[in-house]
């Protein structure tokens, strides 16, 4: 997972999911459920190469940090509840996944009781 487009397509399967653009700068990229507006996924280009941006619990987010290089704590947001995925090639694709998965999970609307 290298591109814009491999984010968003995936990030899109999930269930109740839009892409946003609610930036002037067009870099940005959010990705929110529908039913509470909430992002669990940021995709930018810096560098030359596309950054994400993910949320993690806490107790993961260090753990993240620890083992790839390329996750760090998140540019322009909360480091405790945010990581960056630099997407240069050094973080499996699976780790991404999971990664993605584990933001959406935190952001998803609850069911109601």
């Amino acid at each position: 997972m290298k591109t814009r487009e491999d984010v968003i397509g995936y990030c899109l399967a999930f269930q109740g999911v839009y892409e946003d653009h609610p930036f002037k700068d067009q870099n940005w990229t959010l990705m929110r459920c529908r039913d509470n507006k909430k992002s669990f996924a940021i995709v930018y280009e810096r560098e030359g190469i596309f950054w994400l941006n993910l949320k993690c619990s806490p107790q993961w987010a260090g753990l993240w940090r620890e083992t790839y290089t390329s996750v760090i704590p998140a540019y322009h947001m909360n480091k405790d509840h945010w990581n960056t995925v630099i997407l240069d090639g050094t973080v499996p694709e699976e780790e991404i996944r999971r990664m993605i998965g584990e933001s959406y999970d935190l952001v998803k609307p609850k069911k109601k009781k």
